[in-house]
């Protein structure tokens, strides 16, 4: 028989916090890329991004759910922070994200961390497999 009581919230184990360098374009004072902390987000939180970022026409939205998924994984540093918005000239985490991170090998690296870290599977390849 199995103990349904093993499946009961309080054994749930935690996801921890992952430490990732995201742009070797901002450094500590001895020349180290920053590390910023990455959060695991529900699958509910994912699917309203996957909302949020289809269209009207049903269509996905790619460059705009790849920013959405990553400002709301990123914790450290609070791309909600007007200081460091104002900084880059931007007025939300989304725009930010792309201007801290406006290497496109960087940017496509940080996404693929981020969806690999939630323990997504390649969407874009499930979508074609869908289509044949």
């Amino acid at each position: 028989m199995s103990n349904l009581s093993l499946f009961l919230k309080k054994n749930k184990k935690i996801r921890e916090n992952v430490k990732y360098a995201a742009t070797k374009s901002l450094c500590d004072e001895k020349g180290n890329p920053l590390e910023w902390e990455f959060k695991h987000i529900t699958s509910s939180e994912y699917d309203d991004l996957w909302a949020k970022c289809t269209g009207d026409n049903g269509k996905l939205d790619w460059k705009r759910f790849r920013e959405c998924l990553i400002a709301s994984c990123t914790v450290f540093p609070s791309l909600d922070s007007a200081e460091l918005q104002d900084s880059y000239g931007v007025m939300s985490a989304e725009e930010l994200i792309r201007e801290m991170v406006d290497d496109p090998t960087e940017f496509n690296r940080l996404y693929s961390f981020v969806d690999r870290m939630g323990g997504q599977e390649n969407i874009e390849k499930e979508v074609e497999q869908a289509k044949n």
